[in-house]
């Protein structure tokens, strides 16, 4: 059975690192409006066998029953490395031979880059991973099995799982993936985020219709791109 994770924060405390260009409030309502955006993607994917929710923030409870998602809950989170590997040995115990774990801050992404995740074979021990848009970060990772080895979410991530990976002697499948690499943790990121088509998103609407889209682009900055490279031991693809 091959599940998704997903590891879902108090969206009040979301998005720290953005504090210098957006007040608490529009810090929420972006992380909300991503969360929206993200359950749409995930409430529309076709190769999930089973979707679990782990998290103790309410809303998000209630947004996983009404989808029939599994909730694993949390007494308190310590940190979403220690979330992610208490679940992932819980859906062990569920039958659960492969878990993607998928972050609620991916604006741009959609059912197909999700199910797309889900199709690539790899036989264990293997490991399916994601970078962030830099290359330093931990977009998305499969694992299978799914506790083939500790999770280290937070910067250098994208080296330390891969670290991991190859000490576990696993099948390591780099993919690219323009809307799933694009998460938004800082202000950079954001203004990476405006460099896309928004329509029909609900974070672009929210961007639009707050002014921080135009706050921001009013400032002329331009951030390109960032990626990371490739180690001729693994298999990178583009999806």
């Amino acid at each position: 059975m091959r599940a998704l994770l997903l590891p879902i924060k108090d969206l009040r405390n979301a998005k720290q690192r953005l504090s210098g260009a957006l007040t608490r409030g529009e810090r929420l309502a972006l992380a909300q409006a991503m969360f929206r955006d993200t359950i749409a993607a995930v409430s529309n994917v076709r190769r999930a066998d089973k979707v679990f929710v782990v998290t103790n923030y309410r809303p998000a409870m209630l947004t996983a029953e009404e989808h029939g998602w599994e909730v694993l809950r949390e007494e308190r989170q310590i940190s979403e490395s220690v979330s992610v590997d208490t679940a992932s040995r819980q859906c062990v115990e569920r039958g659960a031979t492969a878990v993607l774990r998928l972050p609620l801050d991916l604006p741009l992404v959609r059912p197909e880059d999700i199910d797309e995740l889900l199709s690539i074979e790899c036989s264990p021990p293997g490991m399916v991973i994601v970078p962030s848009r830099d290359g330093t970060g931990t977009n998305a990772i499969l694992r299978t099995p799914p506790t083939l080895f500790p999770s280290h979410f937070g910067p250098g991530s994208f080296v330390k799982h891969r670290h991991e990976g190859q000490g576990a002697g696993a099948q390591i499948v780099v993919c690219r993936n323009a809307r799933l690499e694009m998460d938004v943790d800082d202000e950079a990121d954001l203004l990476a985020l405006l460099q896309h088509d928004l329509h029909g998103t609900h974070t672009g609407q929210w961007l639009g219709k707050s002014g921080v889209a135009e706050r921001l682009l009013g400032t002329d900055r331009q951030v390109p791109p960032q990626r990371g490279k490739e180690r001729a031991s693994e298999r990178t693809i583009g999806i």
